[in-house]
């Protein structure tokens, strides 16, 4: 009986082992473990090959006292495994500009969700999962998602709002193409002039896939929905 309990505790460990941290509990461990406003002063979260969250969590920090004015925290099992100061100044993220978190409403495993659902509708295989949190030019927090073969290289890409888990735009996926690029008025004057035809009906077919996986996407963003400053605020 002994040996069989020994057995199954061997077990145990590389299972929990896969259960990595979301990006909002890295953001936890940043507050915890060093200073809680760094949460409210962060310009972008990153982590890489996923399965289907990322073993580290890169995050960096608008912080002034620091070389460049730029603080780089890296998490990993629930701690901080590295932390330094670059020289550079931060590039991207609008610049520099730091995420309103109380404009979150999507953590890393929602975002997830959403992500494989787009391409599962766009017919795309991956088996990894890289994330960036960050602003774009609006200053509106974004999720890129990018997802990966087993060779570890791109098969697509997926922008989407943190805020309402709006996706706004893919790469790789549906001829590449937003619903702002499927179909310009333009376009939709000069194809009825021209009678339609084969490149009319493919624009239509990709307009109405991803219309249909952006409606999906919605509803799915509203089953994992998680406010980040009640996740925050909660300890």
């Amino acid at each position: 009986m002994w040996k069989s309990l020994a057995a199954l505790f061997l077990l145990v460990p590389p299972v929990l082992a896969q259960e990595h941290a979301t990006a909002y509990e890295a953001l936890r461990v940043v507050g915890k473990q060093l200073n809680r406003e760094f949460v409210s002063h962060v310009i972008s979260v990153t982590g890489v090959d996923g399965d289907p969250q990322p073993e580290t969590w890169k995050i960096m920090l608008n912080d002034p006292r620091a070389r460049g004015g730029v603080r780089e925290v890296e998490v990993a099992h629930g701690r901080i495994v590295s932390e330094r100061t670059p020289l550079r100044s931060v590039v991207g993220s609008t610049e520099g500009v730091t995420i309103n978190t109380a404009r979150l409403n999507l953590d890393s495993s929602g975002a997830y969700a959403v992500a494989s659902h787009t391409a599962e509708k766009s017919s795309t295989r991956f088996a990894t999962v890289s994330y960036t949190l960050r602003t774009d030019e609006r200053g509106d927090p974004v999720w890129i998602v990018t997802l990966g073969n087993k060779s570890a290289r791109p098969v697509g890409t997926i922008y989407i709002g943190a805020n309402r888990g709006t996706v706004t735009r893919t790469e790789g996926m549906f001829a590449g193409a937003s619903m702002d690029q499927v179909e310009t008025d333009r376009d939709g004057d000069r194809d009825k002039e021209e009678g339609g035809g084969v490149i009319t009906q493919t624009k239509a077919r990709i307009k109405n896939a991803f219309h249909r996986a952006q409606e999906e996407a919605r509803d799915m963003f509203e089953r994992v929905r998680r406010s980040f400053s009640d996740f925050i605020n909660r300890d």
